[in-house]
């Protein structure tokens, strides 16, 4: 009997190997097959497969979380529910100060073009824009509006942390839901994990603001949409008068991750005035609609409201899962290619695709002056490693790269020849190009352009330019981390 155990085990030994492999090899193979007819970028879908064979197990699951696009049902429904409506309705209001092509700047035509082609969202006229480059300012101004505010103050951001001059804001739109405005507040989940964890929130809704919870992330969420993809637009409407965008989150840098060791955050926003403010206050509503379903309500138009305050052409570009696959990334090679004699760019997180930096090596090697300006020290270790496995290319292609040292330069931004200027919250990177919820406004004007580059400029006086020779002599360990976390750039 013990003998005929013993077979037996080692025959369910072998069975059950069997099946294990079977079952893996089957696995890892539909898995393959999953991402190749997916047809996703080459640099994505190989370092998914890469992923997957060096740990399958992690790979597997990983790409079953993070690997495919899904709005999830509500946000779906919502999107093909009203989609033909903000069409409809950017095609009879939007245009209604709609820039003729003749006097738009020819750097901005391209760009122009293709935002309006796949957006729909026309250039418009008579706008007036003021840049803020400083945090204090921006966060006074802000609570100055808010208690000034009659009718409503809209306010969505990636991030909300308290402390500070948060604070004052937050009292200011707590008195402001009091007195009759409407006052709401659409915060990404993730980005704003500590305050909905915090008494905040419920101390907000009795007041009367509407605080809601975009793209809410849990383990049973998981089944049904993916968790990476995050709203990481920067966005605040006040009445029908004012509305800002640009690089800063809700918080007051003083109080902000202060225990990072990089510096407190520099950010950039743009105060807008004039018709431009009708889009940005419709993208906030459709945004709001999509996480509350609640009905869409867009702003009209007429001879009080978004009223021409200036002489400025700009266009809002919105991008994310909902607006396509192109987006943002073709508008920014198109700003690349279309520079004649200047770029100068900003961003906290750079790890471009291989067209984005075939596009900047071009650009110099034909005699553009291009400059990066990054931070020294970046809150993410593998974004920052996998940054500098460009370096190399970037600075033989006579590419300067300064790195700034006066905190984490958080502002993303591009200015085109001295004369078009890109700003808003996408990084370089294609978490920004492919996954978040993002916006940029296209400025054609040689005056904001030119504060822009000033403000860009004050960023490399505080910075050092990297130099080919110094770069190569780094050590061997840097060298083969940057090569390591180059593989997973397309994941990051």
């Amino acid at each position: 009997m013990e003998h005929v155990s013993f077979n037996m085990n080692w025959l369910e030994s072998e069975i059950y190997i069997a099946a294990s492999a079977t079952l893996y090899f089957g696995l890892l193979t539909l898995m393959t097959v999953r991402v190749v007819l997916k047809r996703k970028p080459i640099g994505v879908s190989l370092a998914w497969l890469f992923l997957m064979f060096a740990v399958p197990l992690a790979g597997m699951i990983g790409y079953f979380i993070f690997g495919e696009l899904n709005l999830g049902a509500k946000r779906s429904k919502q999107r093909k529910l009203h989609s033909n409506t903000f069409l409809t309705w950017i095609q009879e209001q939007a245009v209604a100060c709609k820039q003729s092509k003749e006097l738009i700047s020819e750097n901005a035509h391209a760009m122009q073009s293709f935002v309006e082609s796949y957006t729909n969202m026309p250039m418009v006229k008579g706008n007036q824009h003021t840049l803020l480059t400083t945090t204090d300012d921006i966060l006074l101004e802000l609570t100055k509006e808010i208690k000034n505010a009659k009718k409503h103050c809209y306010l969505m951001f990636y991030i909300c942390n308290q402390g500070g001059l948060v604070d004052q804001l937050l009292t200011e739109l707590k008195l402001a839901a009091s007195r009759g405005v409407d006052c709401r507040l659409l915060l990404d989940s993730v980005g704003s994990h500590d305050f909905f964890k915090s008494k905040l929130p419920v101390q907000l809704r009795k007041s009367g603001v509407k605080v809601v919870e975009a793209l809410p992330v849990g383990a049973f969420r998981l089944l049904f949409q993916r968790q990476d993809l995050r709203l990481h637009r920067k966005l605040v409407c006040i009445d029908d008068h004012f509305a800002y965008t640009g690089s800063m989150n809700l918080v007051d840098p003083a109080y902000f991750n202060v225990d990072k060791g990089v510096g407190e955050w520099v950010d950039l926003m743009v105060r807008c005035e004039g018709p431009i403010v009708q889009h940005m206050q419709g993208l906030f509503l459709w945004d709001w609609s999509l996480e509350t379903e609640e009905d869409l309500c867009l702003p009209q138009a007429n001879k009080t409201l978004f009223c021409i305050a200036g002489d400025e052409n700009s266009q809002l570009i919105p991008s994310g899962p909902e607006f396509g696959k192109v987006g943002i990334h073709q508008v920014l090679l198109t700003a690349i290619y279309e520079a004649k004699y200047s770029l100068v760019l900003t961003t906290p997180y750079f790890v471009p695709d291989e067209s984005l930096l075939t596009a900047l090596q071009v650009a110099a090697m034909r005699g553009v002056d291009v400059k990066i300006i990054l931070p020294a020290k970046n809150d993410s270790v593998m974004v920052k490693y996998a940054s500098r496995a460009f370096f190399e290319d970037l600075l033989k292609a006579n590419v300067e790269i300064h790195q700034f040292y006066g905190g984490l330069l958080h502002s993303k931004s591009i200015v085109i020849d001295e004369k078009i200027a890109l700003i808003g919250t996408v990084n370089l990177d294609l978490r920004s190009f492919w996954l978040n919820f993002e916006m940029t406004m296209l400025i054609d004007n040689p005056r904001f352009a030119g504060e822009l580059l000033t403000a860009q400029m004050h960023y490399t006086l505080a910075s050092n330019q990297l130099t080919l020779e110094k770069w190569q002599k780094r050590p061997f360990f840097k060298r083969l981390l940057e090569g390591f976390l180059y593989l997973f750039s397309p994941l990051l």
